[in-house]
């Protein structure tokens, strides 16, 4: 076999070059448009960057003007107010050197300025003599003490009006109501009976009221007896020792209510 022979079974593209170039010239044929469509975009971005720089310097030069304007109404207002104080301190000068005139006059005559003062408190004078000594009994220079024996005469009356105002005076009596619950022992107890046994409680300040039986269970009544008592006299504890004292009919006692009248 000859060497075309050979070249000719071989899979060799000879042309390969021709293909590339075809094909490059085709990509670029086809990125033409997005290329002149990037360039586009490109160009309004740059516009838009453009537009935002110039808003941004007048939206400075119109916050200077701003600026400059506030700083102005400041300083006018500064100014009125720097006028307001000094015609204050021109005023306050005046006064001061008034006062400064004045002073300096009433240093120059101290003694016609004592004149009236010794005038308006004369000093009264008092002769003692040391040769008779009557003479010098009579003379009280610390006053009396008969002043100081009215004023505790006075003193003492005050005090027995006083007392005797107050003693007259109705005093007010503290009293309470007092509730009292005195269970029997059981339902066979003769309830009247124990209610008779608990008002033969006397004392001085105690007054008995109404009472009402309370049932409490298995047939069982409680007697709930109410009572009127002067605190200063009567208490509790003396109701209770002296109502359980009736063995025979009452089991315990207690306070149900107790308030103050």
């Amino acid at each position: 076999m000859s060497g075309l022979q050979c070249l000719a079974a071989e899979n060799i593209w000879f042309d390969k070059h021709r293909y590339d170039e075809a094909e490059k010239r085709f990509y670029e044929g086809a990125n033409g448009p997005a290329a002149q469509q990037q360039q586009g975009g490109q160009a309004k971005a740059a516009q838009q960057q453009a537009k935002g720089r110039q808003q941004k310097r007048q939206h400075r030069n119109s916050s200077s003007q701003g600026g400059d304007q506030e700083l102005v109404s400041r300083m006018k207002s500064l100014e009125l107010e720097n006028q307001s104080l000094h015609k204050v301190v021109v005023e306050m000068r005046a006064a001061l050197q008034k006062l400064e005139s004045r002073v300096t006059e009433l240093e120059k005559s101290p003694a016609s300025a004592a004149v009236p003062c010794a005038k308006a408190a004369p000093v009264q004078q008092v002769k003692v003599t040391n040769g008779d000594d009557a003479d010098d009994d009579d003379i009280d220079l610390f006053g009396s003490d008969e002043e100081d024996e009215e004023a505790e005469l006075i003193k003492q009356e005050r005090l027995e009006a006083y007392a005797a105002k107050k003693a007259k005076k109705p005093t007010v009596i503290a009293k309470s109501s007092i509730l009292l619950d005195v269970k029997p022992w059981d339902d066979e107890t003769d309830m009247a009976k124990l209610e008779e046994c608990v008002r033969t409680v006397q004392m001085d300040g105690l007054l008995w009221g109404a009472s009402k039986l309370v049932p409490v269970g298995y047939g069982i009544k409680k007697l709930q007896i109410n009572c009127v008592v002067e605190d200063d006299k009567v208490g509790t504890d003396i109701l209770e020792e002296e109502i359980t004292k009736f063995e025979d009919y009452v089991q315990s006692v207690d306070v149900a209510a107790f308030n103050k009248i």
